[in-house]
């Protein structure tokens, strides 16, 4: 069978499971991202490990199946700031602050202590910390999403503080490598570089989005092509995600949640959601949610790295937990609304891969820790739709941010 055909088989069967595994998780009263999530978990090499199968031969099938991925949660983080709007991030600046720089604090602590009690080397146990620092909100906007509180002041403080962990993450990870080169000098004037690229993309961004998006909407709107205004929303999008990770030095899923956050103030608005939103979750989110329990092994964990799994599944979500939800009460919240943002930054996702797959290649941590980083990655993430759930039915906060 040719790669091509593989590549068709394949898509066929994460699609129409995802789509089986959502319904069947709504079904139990459950977020269908649950449902979406297990069934990549069944499909991969902790169960049933379908894409090794004879019939599949093709070796790059995996990676294409990855880039497919990160086009979903690249639109998902689009959509997410596409129901946004820039007043109601400015009301929230405070606790999106607070939360997002102790939601990082409390888990390097924490991370860095387990790191010490497993006796690993200093440095091997501050990085643990920072990847357990990172988060990973695409799961949490997607369920929130589902409980139509995206808007609340929950909600829209839980992206502004995703926001600032991102930058946080970002420039703890350059710092550590930075300064684990000879000369500290070079080490400062790297991270200075950062602070001032990041600064420059995302006041270019703002003015990009300000002056040139409504202008070039309005024209590519009128303009004699098929789905003119779609593909042209699609495109900034994937530009943002682009610049924010090559010129700007942040995750590209923060750039589409800016290019979102951009569009939402256009007359188009709805256009470009109704479209958007049907290529997405029509083919790429279900991928990307098949595609993060494809990359669990639980067949990895040994005895030995079980227990480290363990405790660093218990670190990751008390830690964050009670750091950003500290920040969110240090900033007037409620204990139930604090309690529930903490809970939907406990998700790891792709960002603490990241982190953890640059730990591999500089050899800062063992083969055996990022196999029990991708457990906690999946745990955490399982975990957060149910727990949003839970935590939402118990009262509904404010429907609109601010308020």
């Amino acid at each position: 069978m040719s790669p091509f055909l593989q590549l068709d088989i394949a898509l066929v069967i994460i699609i129409l499971a995802a789509k089986l595994g959502g319904y069947l998780s709504y079904r139990l009263g459950q977020p269908s991202v649950l449902g979406e999530l297990i069934v990549g978990i069944l499909l991969g090499p902790s169960a049933l490990d379908v894409f090794h199968l004879p019939v599949f031969t093709d070796s790059h099938l995996a990676e294409t199946i990855a880039h497919l991925a990160e086009v979903g949660v690249l639109l998902l983080m689009f959509i997410a700031g596409l129901g946004l709007h820039l007043d109601d991030l400015a009301k929230s600046r405070k606790v999106a602050a607070l939360a997002g720089v102790l939601g990082v604090i409390f888990p390097m602590i924490f991370g860095a202590m387990t790191g010490m009690a497993f006796k690993m080397e200093i440095g091997a146990a501050i990085f643990i910390g920072l990847i357990l620092s990172a988060t990973s909100v695409s799961i949490s906007a997607q369920t929130l999403m589902e409980l139509k509180v995206l808007r609340s002041r929950v909600g829209v403080s839980l992206l502004g503080a995703a926001v600032f962990d991102d930058v946080l993450v970002v420039l703890g990870l350059s710092m550590f490598i930075a300064f684990s080169d000879p000369g500290a000098g070079r080490g400062w004037i790297s991270i200075v570089w950062i602070i001032i690229r990041m600064a420059l993309y995302v006041a270019g961004a703002i003015a990009v989005g300000f002056w040139l998006l409504p202008k070039a909407s309005a024209v590519v709107d009128r303009l004699p092509i098929s789905k003119s205004l779609i593909a042209f929303a699609f495109i900034v999008a994937l530009l943002y995600a682009w610049f924010a990770e090559v010129a700007g030095s942040m995750a590209a899923i923060t750039g589409a949640f800016l290019a979102g956050l951009m569009f939402s103030r256009s007359r188009v608005k709805e256009r470009i959601e109704s479209g958007i939103t049907t290529l997405a979750y029509a083919v790429f989110v279900p991928i990307f949610f098949v595609n993060v329990g494809l990359s669990a092994n639980a067949r990895e964990l040994t005895s030995q790295t079980a227990l480290l799994f363990l405790v660093m599944a218990v670190v990751a979500i008390v830690g964050k937990v009670f750091g950003a939800g500290l920040g969110a009460r240090l900033a007037g919240f409620p204990k139930l609304e604090a309690l529930q943002l903490g809970t939907g930054m406990m998700s790891r996702g792709e960002v603490g891969l990241i982190v953890a797959s640059v730990g591999i290649l500089q050899g800062l941590i063992r083969q055996e820790t990022f196999s029990a980083v991708v457990g906690v990655v999946i745990v955490t993430t399982l975990l957060t739709p149910p727990a949003l759930r839970l935590l939402f039915s118990q009262r509904k906060p404010a429907e609109l941010a601010g308020e």
